[in-house]
């Protein structure tokens, strides 16, 4: 039989987002990539340092145990094949398990998330996230200045979501944006009981928490938060869908606007997915975030 990955968690990610290679791509040409693939070239016996979803790869790879492969991690880049060998020596040479590869030297490598059924896709590039997320594969670009993700929980998995626009489709934003809080309120009170269309993110929640009703592994855990600007009475809509698609969060802070990067400092995520830069960028000076972009005239 083939081999296949269709029972897996799969997570795409670029070059940028596992490694630092800030420093090589200062360097880099679009027009004229042969300075960035010689750089690269002298550099392979280096291993590169980890870059900023490192530690979110290292722990998604901690669940596979034994028989139990429940995630796949696939390398997708626009790095050329030569680099690859710099990229699949340093997983090496930090004892990450990455066996998979796609490497399209400057050509768009979303169009392979297909193919892999991916689940996630990080990349540091913009326009590569923008149109997988058009394509309908949940993905963030990974800003590359986040500080590092915390050392207090090395055997359990974290991860943060926004709500509006990320988990749940952006209805309810576009009435703030055009009309206000007041109009916002009103609203989402209104339709409380009415669930909010499904957000980019929602068929990644779904695939953690499929990982999670499959028990501990190797002793990993894992745990997922909602961090969002909504306050009372409009959590109620949130709570509402969760409940109505079958899927849970383990904590949810409701913040009515509060800057959210304190309480995800506390919370120490391996990750935060966002929409807002404002609030993505404060984020970053407390946790490894990813920016989600909203689709022009999404529902």
């Amino acid at each position: 039989m083939p081999v296949s990955l269709q029972d897996k968690l799969v997570v795409a990610i670029s070059s940028r987002a596992l490694f630092d290679f800030e420093e090589e791509n200062r360097v880099f040409d679009a027009q004229d990539p042969r300075a960035y693939m010689r750089l690269q070239q002298e550099r392979l016996a280096v291993p590169a340092r980890p870059g900023v979803a490192f530690p979110l790869v290292r722990k998604l790879l901690a669940f596979n145990a034994g028989a139990a492969q429940r995630v796949e991690v696939v390398m997708l880049s626009r790095n050329d094949p030569v680099t690859a060998l710099r990229i699949f020596r340093s997983a090496q040479n930090e004892g990450l398990a990455l066996e998979r590869g796609v490497f399209t030297q400057g050509r768009d490598p979303f169009r392979y998330l297909r193919p892999l059924g991916a689940h996630l896709f990080l990349s540091a590039n913009e326009r590569d996230v923008s149109e997988a997320l058009q394509l309908g594969f949940p993905a963030a670009r990974v800003l590359t200045e986040s500080v590092a993700a915390g050392i207090n929980y090395p055997n359990e998995l974290r991860i943060a979501f926004d709500g509006d626009a990320v988990l749940f489709s952006d209805e309810a934003e576009r009435v703030y944006q055009t009309g206000g809080l007041e109009a916002f309120v009103t609203h989402e009170t209104s339709k409380a009981a009415l669930p909010l269309s499904d957000g980019p993110f929602k068929p990644l929640l779904a695939a953690l928490h499929q990982l999670q009703q499959q028990g501990d592994a190797a002793g990993m855990r894992l745990r997922i938060a909602l961090v969002t600007a909504r306050s009372a009475p409009a959590h109620e809509r949130a709570i509402n869908t969760l409940m109505k698609w079958n899927l849970a969060v383990d904590e949810a802070m409701f913040l009515g606007g509060l800057e959210k990067g304190p309480f995800l400092r506390e919370f120490e995520p391996d990750f935060f997915f966002d929409d807002q830069t404002g609030h993505v960028s404060s984020a970053a000076r407390h946790v490894p975030a990813g920016h989600v972009r909203s689709l022009p005239g999404a529902a």
